[in-house]
């Protein structure tokens, strides 16, 4: 598999001088390493925002949102709950940890500027899938020219199809690189030939052999049409993009519309996992057209009109997404300060985004390890309040002076079956040795308990849904004024209607 873009690993993030954590006194100011600490009041204020949110279908919200399932995702109503009472249509409004692109989706459907960032290249082409989308009729003219472009060549790719299935792993049978064969509209793509690619970022993920654990969880015509679609589409490219991005959401999973029942859920199990439950069990992938399931989940998510404004998505750094983010506006001629953020910060180190992801990264070219390597999800409790503090620090700049911010933490009371240190009250030391020494005003804390059943880290056995059982959402303001706009707005009513209705024209 290719090792993540060169680019990616090199990021500039704002200088931090001095970012320590300075405990906090309950009674009074103390000095601790020559500085003077913060005077915070014993508890907390809560925040009544009701989370109506639960109260809402489980797929509330614009239809590309289950596009593909993602680890520690909220839901799109949390979202809406935020935009309805803090935002106007043409404000921005931003998430630097951007995920599935929750936020910024969400934020473009409702009319107002959706703007994410993420350092998972995985996330960050979710999120451009659904905030720069293709037309309808876009995505009907490329899915006809890649089956004309299939029925060409089905023969060569079956024959390389069945080499890999028969040889497992085997370091003999080589395959195209993801984006190195571009498939223009009609032509024919020959699985033995080499095109340069349409883009720099694909010259960077070459070919190589299919891993075994690869070969075993798809039927050799399924795992054919998936080579041809992998070594054709170009990520860089607005329709081929949503394409990909659509495939990942279908390759496993429990019922016939996914591309290999090889695992129980859409998360990947570890590929050891796979290779023993074929050995023992038989098991035989059933054949699954690729074509067929893919324009049945494209229907699915085109069920609804496109988002009403375009959205931003970039690839970075939290530490830096604020001064990304303002030159992207300002190179659109649009508002170069958020009014509202919604993001939810990795937890500790309880999710690893590429190992649970590693079937889809094999799609897109990208290497599971590296990707967690990249991300650095193991954080402890003070190094994670550090980058914290440097990930406020580096928003400041691309928020308005009256913005609400608001972010989502949960309580980590276990990490790899063991208790956590410091993961109780962990948004309370978020604002405590992150927030308040950046200057940011503290709103309040709303209370979300979370129920186990329906979190997507019940596939984790014996830990299920223990890891996290309360979320805190910390409300945060960049002044006096968004402090009092955020308390003020918090008990407005909002309306659930999705998708809105049309005004009548009498």
């Amino acid at each position: 598999m290719a090792s993540l873009p060169l680019e990616l690993d090199g990021l500039e993030t704002p200088s931090a001088p001095d970012v320590r954590l300075v405990r906090p006194t309950r009674g009074g100011p103390a000095s601790t390493d020559g500085q003077l600490a913060l005077q915070l009041p014993a508890e907390l204020p809560h925040l009544a925002i009701e989370p109506e949110w639960k109260d809402q279908q489980r797929l509330w919200g614009h239809s590309f949102h289950p596009m593909c399932s993602y680890l520690a995702s909220f839901p799109a109503g949390l979202v809406h709950a935020f935009i309805a009472r803090y935002t106007r249509p043409g404000d921005v409004v931003l998430d630097p940890f951007s995920g599935r692109g929750t936020t910024p989706l969400q934020a473009c459907a409702e009319g107002r500027i959706g703007a994410g960032n993420d350092l998972n290249p995985f996330a960050h082409i979710l999120t451009a899938a659904k905030v720069d989308p293709p037309t309808k009729a876009d995505i009907k003219t490329r899915v006809a020219s890649l089956r004309l472009a299939w029925a060409a060549s089905a023969e060569e790719w079956n024959t390389l199809a069945g080499r890999i299935v028969a040889s497992p792993g085997s370091p003999d049978v080589e395959v195209p690189g993801p984006a190195s064969m571009p498939i223009a509209d009609g032509s024919r793509q020959n699985a033995g030939s080499r095109t340069s690619a349409r883009s720099d970022s694909a010259a960077n993920r070459p070919g190589g052999s299919v891993p075994a654990e690869v070969a075993l969880a798809f039927h050799p015509r399924t795992l054919a049409q998936l080579l041809f679609l992998r070594s054709g589409l170009d990520p860089d490219d607005r329709t081929d993009r949503f394409i990909l991005a659509t495939l990942t959401g279908i390759l496993h999973g429990k019922s016939g519309s996914y591309l290999s029942a090889v695992m129980p859920n859409t998360f990947s199990m570890a590929p050891r996992y796979v290779r023993d439950f074929v050995e023992r069990t038989d098991f035989h992938s059933p054949e699954r057209d690729v074509f067929a399931l893919l324009d049945d989940k494209l229907r699915r998510l085109y069920r609804q009109p496109l988002p009403a404004a375009r959205g931003i998505a970039l690839l970075g750094d939290a530490r830096d997404a604020g001064v990304r983010v303002r030159e992207a506006l300002r190179a659109r001629g649009l508002p170069e300060r958020a009014r509202l953020v919604v993001t939810s910060p990795p937890y500790l180190r309880v999710v690893k985004y590429g190992y649970y992801n590693w079937l889809r990264l094999w799609l897109l070219g990208y290497d599971a390890s590296a990707i967690d390597d990249l991300l650095d999800d193991a954080h402890h409790r003070d190094a994670y309040l550090v980058f914290m503090r440097e990930v406020l620090r580096g928003l400041r700049t691309a928020l308005a002076d009256d913005a609400v911010i608001a972010i989502v933490i949960g309580d980590v009371e276990m990490d790899r079956g063991r208790p956590t240190n410091g993961g109780i009250g962990l948004a309370e030391s978020v604002w405590e040795l992150a927030a308040a020494p950046e200057g940011y005003r503290l709103a309040g804390i709303a209370m979300d308990d979370v129920a186990a059943g329906r979190k997507m880290t019940k596939l984790w056995g014996d830990e299920a849904g223990h890891a996290t059982k309360v979320e805190r959402i910390l409300i945060l303001a960049t002044s006096e004024a968004g402090r009092r706009r955020a308390i003020n707005g918090a008990t407005l009513p909002i309306g659930w209607e999705w998708p809105p209705r049309s005004p009548r024209i009498l």
